[in-house]
């Protein structure tokens, strides 16, 4: 088993704020670009977006009565793979990715553009490659079947 000592230790919304800081921080540093007319509604729809993810997740976690924690993956109770977990095993994460894809968008600067790729980075690395090693162990084929059918992202 490969572990590393920031595996599971940082909530991924905290890693989200975490990262939307930096990217509002860098965007002071190199400016706002043209101010495209089509931002504003896409801003919007990236946050509608995000939250629709995020809530399904949660209320599919909350039908399947199993955590939501994600500091704690040995605690999962039963693998979920109906409602959108059959489009995506990490909607939550991907809903994060969408708001922070919204503030990219938002503050339209070239360093903020940064900001969504770095969180996926960092979440594949240290929040699900950890929970997937846990999610083998208790699951076993079953994960493996419902990984071989649904992408880690989309």
């Amino acid at each position: 088993m490969n572990t590393h000592v920031l595996d599971t230790r940082i909530p991924p919304p905290v890693v989200a704020l975490i990262v939307a800081l930096l990217m509002w921080n860098a965007s002071a540093w190199w400016p706002v670009l043209d101010l495209p007319a089509w931002r504003i509604p896409l801003v919007l729809l990236l946050v509608a977006a995000g939250a629709a993810l995020d809530l399904s997740g949660l209320w599919a976690f909350h039908r399947a009565k199993t955590t939501v924690n994600p500091m704690k993956p040995d605690k999962t109770s039963s693998l979920v793979s109906s409602g959108v977990y059959r489009l995506t095993r990490n909607p939550m994460y991907l809903g994060l990715a969408f708001f922070l894809s919204a503030g990219a968008v938002m503050l339209w600067s070239p360093l903020a553009l940064l900001g969504p790729p770095a969180f996926v980075a960092y979440i594949n690395r240290f929040q699900i490659k950890p929970e997937e090693r846990v999610m083998r162990e208790r699951f076993g084929e079953a994960y493996t079947d419902y990984c071989a059918r649904v992408r880690r992202w989309f």
